[in-house]
């Protein structure tokens, strides 16, 4: 049921993309061949006037395909015979479309849930967050520079910006006025064992470098089951004992269980210096209505369009990395997985859910689609502003070639991406 549902959503988002092209194909006297859904050999097929309509065998993407649109030709009802900035306008359909289909949704996902704006939930008295004029229940409209509208503006820019250590501004509102916050955080310290686990198991999932328990031999995979003697069954435990008996630099004994055996190791834990930004924040739901409604579905879309700009953004600074990316396969994932997790707690929590990863899909097929490189139609547009600029064509050949590389490395790249894709899935 969730892989039909995610192909459904993900079909739907790709068939309103080239119904973009198509339509404006269709107002600029253009001929279009075919408008296909799926990729691959056809599985149904009909032809109505000069367009072959079809469903393909592969459930992931679709094409508009206009007479002459790879050759050059300038016979009546070409690609080529429309006037440049009706081709500009065919091109840039596709990705509009998408964003007019992302504000729909995000209309329907407002007006039945609301949406969430950025709050201070707590500031600790005394800190210097306290001193520099912050407080509860505050809402944040810009964080170190970047313009925040709603909580996910907010979260991203900290999970893929923030730099530790950092002088902290805010621009926070309260009671209609704008208040500027700067500070510097608190440094603090913590002794630390160095390994991640799993939420609510022992098992070693990952080791810090020359930390203590990757020097004592300890390995990924191996069991942590007592420190000093005291048992240690789940993470519950763990956090009761830590609570109990914070680390310090005294030496620790653990016992940990690698293939059935038990071993046993001295470590001594290592100091770990980190800053405190001295206030939480989070989510506050706002409902909307009338002409707020369309105020914050236009901020909900553009929000998901600022995510994927910071999200490439990533990728080129190093903060993300290719594996983080998703392809066809990881997107029906990750659908089927918001379907599951939403299932069981009501049908408006589920739909409100399955929309917003609609939502996402497509501001996020809309930007991407709109990059100036070849094959992609902002590579397209690229080419095309440039012969309205010189009022002349380049050379045809030339800019065929260009976009031929860029689809093959294009395929190479989504080859990859779904291979990575699989691998995550097994």
């Amino acid at each position: 049921m969730k892989i039909l549902i995610a192909l459904i959503m993900f079909s739907a988002i790709v068939l309103f993309h080239e119904l973009g092209h198509f339509l404006l194909a269709k107002k600029n006297h253009i001929v279009v061949t075919e408008f296909s859904l799926g990729m691959g050999p056809r599985l149904l097929s009909t032809v109505k006037g000069e367009t072959r309509y079809s469903l393909k065998l592969l459930p992931f993407g679709g094409s508009c395909a206009m007479l002459g649109e790879d050759l050059e030709d300038t016979q009546p009802g070409s690609f080529l015979s429309a006037p440049v900035w009706g081709r500009i306008s065919v091109v840039a359909a596709g990705p509009i479309f998408n964003f007019i289909l992302a504000f729909i949704l995000a209309m329907i996902i407002v007006a039945l849930s609301g949406s969430n704006i950025t709050k201070i939930l707590e500031v600790t008295e005394g800190s210097p967050a306290w001193e520099a004029g912050l407080r509860e229940g505050d809402i944040v409209t810009s964080y170190q520079g970047y313009h925040v509208d709603l909580w996910e503006d907010y979260y991203v820019y900290w999970y893929l910006n923030s730099t530790e250590g950092e002088t902290i501004r805010l621009t926070v509102e309260r009671d209609g006025n704008p208040l500027e916050i700067v500070y510097e955080p608190q440094q603090a310290s913590r002794y630390l064992l160095g390994m991640y686990r799993n939420s609510g198991s022992m098992e070693v999932t990952g080791l810090m470098e020359g930390m203590p328990l990757a020097d004592a031999g300890v390995q990924v995979g191996d069991v942590i089951t007592s420190i000093n003697g005291t048992a240690i069954g789940s993470e519950e435990d763990y956090n009761r004992y830590i609570e109990e008996n914070p680390l310090s630099k005294d030496p620790v004994t653990i016992e940990y269980v690698r293939d059935g055996l038990t071993y046993e190791a001295e470590i001594v834990p290592a100091e770990s210096t980190y800053y405190v930004s001295s206030y939480s924040c989070g989510a506050e739901n706002v409902k909307a209505s009338g002409f707020s409604l369309l105020k914050y579905s236009f901020l909900e879309v553009k929000s998901q369009i600022r995510t994927t700009i910071q999200s490439l953004k990533g990728l080129l600074t190093g903060g993300l990395g290719v594996k983080d990316m998703s392809g066809p396969v990881g997107v029906v994932d990750a659908i089927g997985t918001t379907y599951e997790e939403s299932k069981d707690e009501g049908a408006a929590v589920l739909w409100s859910n399955l929309l917003y990863m609609a939502v996402l899909l497509s501001a996020n097929l809309g930007v991407m689609n709109l990059l100036p490189l070849p094959a992609l139609d902002g590579g397209r547009l690229l080419f095309l502003l440039i012969e309205a600029i010189r009022r002349k064509p380049g050379n045809r050949q030339l800019e065929g070639a260009i976009h031929f590389a860029g689809m093959m490395l294009l395929m190479a790249l989504m080859l990859f991406i779904m291979y990575n894709d699989i691998l995550k899935l097994v």
